[in-house]
């Protein structure tokens, strides 16, 4: 079927975007789900740091690609092998697809799963190969999703269903922004009640965690960013305090989670972390960057350093759980979006992220 999407030809473009015009709209032919797959009709779609970590080159992926991880959508087509999910289902899109057979599917979460890491490092699906083609050449897909698009093609270990009534937006959120930063929370930091919790960037997974951390009883949340207007949107988001990283003094939280994706960041968030405390890092920065720490703190303090990756998150577990929040009113997702925007202003997106002054851009598909 003809599908129109936004594809990725070259790493490492130059900034302005909305000039250099690293995403091509266009046409794309998309083959029909395998036994396993699913064709989603993609409702919306956020524009990430990942995404543009893509386009800046800071992450490396083969090109030509079409772009886009997080995403929600309504189920058109569902292969033979495909018997819990049906036509006219909501799905949230993940990242990371687990096959639920090899070992790091075996650690709740903590490590990524080796299968559906390895095809998305080479932009396939999990069962193979791609279904995109431009000019009948093949097109890679992002992350196992490729949500930049009219529509997808997606394996089932990819989606969560969930029920019509979350809204695509706060869907679409689930599956990254949320899960990464409100996973943070939930899986690595594990809050308790009289916990101090410092986030550590406030973009749109930093300021999910920020919820997240709200959505507990008893818990301070400290948000921490350089920018005046990001701390703002924390203060009214709920946040007990906002600070600069100038700002901390003495200031210690048992918890801190590091969404930044730069190494001043996260020396910011060890510094920050108080003794017997865990550092929760989820940015993703440049593969060369380096951080520089005392390891004694580590030891003589008992202090934690962990990574966790989309949240340390079991999707088919974690995201029912988020559901359930915002549906009592305790995790107000929609307060994420900064912004809504058509696809064909996609670049002006990716420069608006760069520039740090976007939460969460969604992109509504008709």
């Amino acid at each position: 079927m003809k599908i129109r999407g936004a594809v990725l030809d070259r790493l490492g473009a130059p900034p302005r975007y909305a000039e250099s015009k690293p995403l091509t709209i266009m046409d794309l032919e998309l083959a029909p789900p395998r036994d396993t797959e699913l064709l989603v009709r993609i409702e919306a779609a956020g524009l990430c740091h990942s995404d543009l970590s893509v386009v800046n080159g800071s992450r490396v992926r083969p090109v030509p690609m079409l772009l886009g991880h997080e995403a929600a959508g309504i189920v058109e087509q569902v292969g033979a092998g495909v018997e819990d999910v049906t036509v006219g289902q909501r799905v949230v899109m993940t990242f990371l697809p687990r096959c639920a057979e090899c070992s790091a599917c075996d650690t709740d979460g903590l490590a990524p799963c080796i299968p559906g890491s390895a095809a998305n490092g080479e932009g396939v699906l999990l069962s193979g190969g791609t279904r995109l083609t431009a000019d009948g050449h093949p097109v890679l897909h992002h992350l196992g999703v490729s949500a930049f698009a009219t529509h997808a093609v997606v394996d089932r270990r990819s989606v969560v269903p969930v029920d019509r009534d979350v809204p695509p937006v706060v869907a679409s959120l689930l599956g990254c922004a949320v899960l990464t930063g409100g996973g943070a929370v939930l899986n690595a930091g594990q809050p308790r009640p009289g916990d101090t919790v410092a986030i550590v960037g406030m973009g749109g997974v930093g300021m999910a965690a920020l919820l997240t951390a709200l959505a507990h009883d008893d818990v301070e949340v400290v948000a921490v960013d350089q920018l005046p207007d990001k701390l703002a949107r924390a203060k009214d988001l709920g946040a007990h305090a906002v600070i600069t990283p100038e700002e901390a003094g003495d200031l210690k939280a048992r918890i801190v989670i590091e969404a930044a994706g730069h190494p001043a960041a996260l020396e910011t968030a060890i510094g920050l972390t108080a003794p017997g405390g865990r550092t929760v890092t989820v940015g993703l920065p440049h593969p060369d960057a380096r951080i520089s720490l005392s390891p004694l703190g580590f030891v003589a303090e008992g202090r934690s350093l962990i990574g966790s990756y989309l949240g340390s998150a079991v999707p088919a577990r974690d995201i029912p759980r988020f559901v359930s929040l915002w549906r009592e009113g305790r995790l107000p997702i929609e307060a994420l979006v900064s912004s809504t925007i058509g696809l064909d202003r996609i670049n002006e997106g990716m420069d608006e992220l760069a520039d740090g002054r976007a939460v969460r851009q969604i992109i509504e598909f008709a």
